[in-house]
């Protein structure tokens, strides 16, 4: 999807007055106007056996990117994935990939998220509200929600007729960014309609080191910009609601686009040529990758006295494309007719409905009913190979009743069942084969290594359950526990992919008679708030019996230029930590706030950690604040990771500093609002151990200043 470039564009639509979505929240909407006099966060912790975290409208402010994912991630036990400076996809207490679920307008988000480059395609603009379920979440948002999940929601339409709207403008130095979102809507009556465009252009970004290494090679970085970083998000979305007495219904259309360069040092054979700075630091050159990403979701929802049920339908298209001039590692191989320099392109279809019910005001009883149902279909071109073709047909069926003896107490339980059917086609690589036998190996090497994929039919099928329970003795203490058992169906890269993957710079290969991932999980949750003081600790342990990792086998890889092949294995695994908040308020201006976070992994097979793993950090922020105006101050500090995998780097520690400075500007019957921030204040070279570039000694972006301003606006209508 092509739309024309905006310089000066418009940024930011953030207003998550976050509320954690438990079926509760469902009966919000059935109001015209809604006065809340409490804590959302609160209110959300009250209703659900598991700790909920949730970003404010003032924290998603100040901490906006313009990516919700690095936004997401100052909040204890959630962390960014990063892809260079414009792309990420989010991990919680070390888990990503399929084992978290990422929800909006009540659909699971469908990509490529089983790699490591592929990042989250939702506009950062235009969400407006977020929970965060961390630990097992399988039995609300099925399998692939086993490490948790992230809600994205809308929040209740503005009361009155009336039409409102905002602009918004976001500038980065660190890559010469400029983004922003234009949003128009209109309350009439029973309609609600709202229509958003947002883009974003970033260049090459700059990081605080002369020099990477890459395949034992050291790269120069030519004015510490590293090159072919550049890319662009573009955005549009239009949402549609009608309420009427007991009913409601909405429909809504989003289509992401993005394009983003991969740097060149970090694709193919190490060649300093490659790299040599060409004078333009906004164009994008091979190697790179496009995405688009178009959704359509729609709910019905009906509210009885006592009963309520909605359904909610979606469809996907995420058409997935990555460029890099025609190579070949063996000598017959010619290049396409047409698309020649088109390396790997995917396209995943899926179609989603969900199905729940809910009774409440049954005395002490609450009881809630689902159905998911999800069809995919993904299909391959392409010059080189790594994932195949397949089909994936899942369906599951949850039971989920609440107790509440007392006041203070509140007991719940659930059951779910999911079955899963995955079929994955063949795919007969004759270049593979005519390259073996030039190499002199015999026909059973050739029979074995030629189909680089075989076809493979599965179902799988297992229950989930949980049991916890939410203790709120008085106004100052909540203690709440869950145990879980979950279960994740294994992907098609799991199961069937076996191919050199630029993403992770290795030859990933994948097993067919693996079975799904069990496990038991413990989660522990204490809050107190008292007096402008809060404090809040969750402490949690998971085991897994078959928990599905990359193990480098030590055997080489006959595709050339590939090095060893890395084989998905189960292990027994244990991941354990908590996470730790603290926040108080004194001096009447003053607030701080320490945010902590600790993860242990192991894998019990063989007596290693597991990669990707987090290292321990805690953060500390002081924020000073007068009337429409506040400056923050924060130190991070990051430790170690010297707990690593096979093959995995160990990644030093560090310590950055951040400030920023908001101010609300009374002006035309509005209040403007503007944030300057500083992050990596100091420009200090440190290494993030998930990000995409780490295992090429790639430091992370260096000083960054941001400007983010806002401007609301509204009129009322007759």
């Amino acid at each position: 999807m092509r739309i024309g470039y905006i310089p000066v564009m418009l940024m930011f639509v953030f207003v998550l007055p976050a509320y954690a979505q438990d079926p509760d929240s469902l009966k919000a909407i059935m109001l015209d106007e809604v006065i809340v006099r409490g804590s959302y966060e609160k209110t959300g912790n009250l209703n659900s056996a598991q700790h909920i975290d949730v970003a404010g409208k003032t924290f998603l402010r100040e901490y906006f990117t313009g990516n919700l994912t690095q936004t997401l991630e100052h909040i204890p036990g959630v962390h960014s994935m990063d892809i260079g400076s414009g792309f990420s996809k989010p991990v919680i207490r070390g888990m990503g990939f399929n084992r978290i679920s990422v929800t909006e307008n009540g659909i699971k988000q469908e990509g490529q998220q089983w790699g490591a480059d592929h990042g989250l395609e939702i506009d950062a603009f235009g969400v407006e509200r977020v929970s965060i379920r961390k630990g097992p979440a399988s039995l609300l948002y099925g399998s692939d929600a086993l490490g948790g999940a992230i809600e994205i929601t809308r929040v209740p339409p503005p009361s009155g007729n009336q039409f409102f709207g905002e602009a918004a403008l976001l500038g980065k130095s660190v890559n010469g960014a400029l983004g922003g979102s234009l949003m128009l809507g209109v309350r009439k009556n029973a309609w609600h309609v709202k229509l958003r465009f947002s883009e974003q252009h970033f260049g090459d970004y700059r990081i605080p080191a002369d020099t990477v290494v890459y395949l034992t090679q050291r790269l120069p970085v030519e004015g510490r910009r590293l090159k072919n970083t550049a890319g662009f998000e573009r955005n549009l979305s239009w949402h549609a609601d009608f309420r009427k007495g007991r009913y409601y219904a909405d429909l809504a259309v989003s289509n992401a686009c993005q394009k983003m360069g991969f740097f060149a040092g970090a694709h193919g054979i190490p060649d300093a040529a490659r790299v040599k700075d060409d004078g333009n630091s906004r164009n994008i050159e091979m190697p790179y990758s496009t995405v688009n990403h178009l959704k359509i979701t729609s709910r019905q929802q009906y509210m009885w006295e006592k009963f309520l049920a909605y359904w909610d339908v979606g469809f996907q298209n995420n058409h997935r494309e990555e460029w890099s001039r025609f190579h070949t590692h063996y000598g017959t191989q010619l290049p396409p007719a047409t698309d020649a320099d088109k390396e790997l392109e995917f396209s995943l279809n899926t179609f989603s409905s969900s199905i729940k019910m809910k009774t409440y005001r049954l005395g002490r009883w609450e009881h809630t009913a689902g159905w998911d149902l999800q069809y995919q279909q993904n299909r391959i071109a392409g010059y080189s190979f790594l994932l195949p073709e397949y089909n994936r047909f899942t369906s599951g069926l949850l039971w989920l009743s609440s107790y509440r003896p007392c006041p203070e107490l509140s007991v719940s339980g659930g059951i779910r069942y999911d079955y899963g059917q995955l079929d994955i086609a063949a795919y007969r690589d004759a270049y593979l084969e005519t390259y073996l036998r030039g190499q002199g190996y015999d026909d059973d090497m050739m029979t074995a290594y030629r189909w680089r994929s075989y076809p493979v039919d599965r179902t799988f099928g297992d229950f989930s359950g949980s049991l916890g329970m939410v203790w709120n003795p008085n106004s100052i203490h909540l203690i709440k526990m869950n145990v879980g058992h979950s279960f994740r169906l294994p992907g098609a890269n799991e199961l069937a992919s076996n191919g050199v993957h630029h993403g992770t710079f290795r030859h990933e290969q994948g097993n067919d008679s693996l079975v799904s991932e069990k496990g038991w999980q413990l989660d522990v949750s204490y809050t107190c708030e008292y007096k402008g003081i809060y404090l809040s600790v969750t402490p949690f342990g998971n085991w897994f019996g078959n928990y599905i990792y990359l193990k480098p086998t030590g055997e080489w890889s006959v595709l050339p230029h590939a090095g060893q092949i890395y084989r998905y294995t189960g292990a027994g695994v244990v991941f354990a930590g908590a996470e730790i908040e603290f926040r108080m308020n004194f001096l009447r201006c003053l607030n701080y706030r320490f945010a902590g976070e600790y993860v242990y992994s192991r894998n019990l097979d063989e007596h290693i950690p597991l990669p990707f793993s987090p290292p321990a950090s805690m953060r500390h922020v002081l924020t000073w604040k007068h009337k429409y105006f506040q400056i923050w101050t924060e130190w991070q500090a990051v430790a170690p990771q010297n707990r690593v995998s096979k093959n995995e780097d160990t990644t030093p520690g560090a310590n950055l500093w951040n400030m920023g400075a908001t101010i609300n500007i009374p002006m035309c019957g509005t209040d403007v609002e503007l944030t300057l921030s500083a992050r990596n204040l100091l420009d200090t070279k440190y290494s993030n151990h998930l990000s995409f570039y780490r295992k090429v000694e790639i430091p992370e972006p260096g000083r960054n200043f941001q400007l983010f301003i806002k401007v609301p606006f509204k009129s009322k209508l007759k």
